[in-house]
């Protein structure tokens, strides 16, 4: 009995974490949109109607795209790769950081309705705080200036942000909170990461060449073809913006 008290102590304890960091995220998202917003001299509404509604659109499509992974030769098999951050990176340039952090969360609670959870939250709160390390930098840096060039250097920008802080944060959080809720030794997560590549023999290396190159991955992929589609989704994504404003953005991107 005393042993799932701990237990259910230990899940709660975990959730609200969870939840402060989906808080700290949303707040520090809001902080930067004002800031970048006001450097830009945009004066636009963070949040509007129609772009409610449409962030609940790309919220679904990023819950489904969750729900199709795929797993990678180079990492143990509860790590899988999805595309769930597609439509969240193209919302969250369509409409800024705020949006990116809403569809992110949004997404990670309807995949919990649909399929639930098999990492005891664990999973999902890499994947939403991960996600949002990478949309936040490259949002901020193409909301300063909407040019094609700045939507590059933001995906760069954000890739490489991803990469480390996904890498980071496994290694000083994830990884040890997975095997504590699991009730599994953590060398046993490692040695899964052994049988796959000799050369991981501890939680510096599992993370370095396991997580690291499958943030790195996700990120060139994404990137690459929001780069491909976002002009042409843009205007449909826009339609409720003044046509000045829409204009002048579409002719940056194209001179750019």
């Amino acid at each position: 009995m005393s042993e799932l008290l701990q237990s259910v102590q230990e899940n709660v304890v975990f959730l609200l974490e969870f939840l402060a960091v989906v808080c700290a995220l949303f707040a520090a998202a809001y902080g930067a949109e004002k800031w970048a917003k006001k450097v830009a001299g945009d004066t636009n509404r963070i949040l509007t109607t129609r772009k409610i509604a449409v962030i609940g659109v790309l919220s679904a499509i990023s819950a489904v795209l969750m729900l199709l992974e795929i797993p990678v030769p180079f990492a143990p098999p509860f790590y899988k790769i999805d595309f769930s951050e597609l439509p969240a990176l193209i919302g969250t340039f369509a409409y800024g950081p705020v949006a990116g952090i809403l569809i992110e969360f949004c997404k990670i609670v309807l995949k919990l309705l649909m399929k639930g959870t098999t990492t005891a939250f664990v999973g999902d709160l890499a994947n939403f705080a991960i996600g949002c390390s990478f949309l936040l930098p490259a949002s901020i840096v193409y909301l300063l200036k909407k040019t094609k060039k700045n939507a590059v250097a933001g995906c760069v920008l954000g890739t490489f942000v991803m990469t480390v802080v996904g890498t980071a944060f496994n290694a000083v959080y994830l990884l040890p909170k997975f095997a504590q809720l699991y009730g599994m030794p953590l060398d046993a997560i490692i040695g899964m990461g052994t049988a796959i590549n000799p050369a991981i023999h501890n939680i510096t290396s599992f993370v370095v060449m396991a997580v690291a190159p499958l943030n790195l991955l996700k990120g060139v992929s994404v990137s690459t073809v929001t780069l491909l589609v976002y002009k042409k989704l843009s205007p449909v994504l826009k339609a409720d913006m003044p046509v000045k404003t829409m204009e002048r953005e579409e002719n940056k991107m194209v001179v750019s």
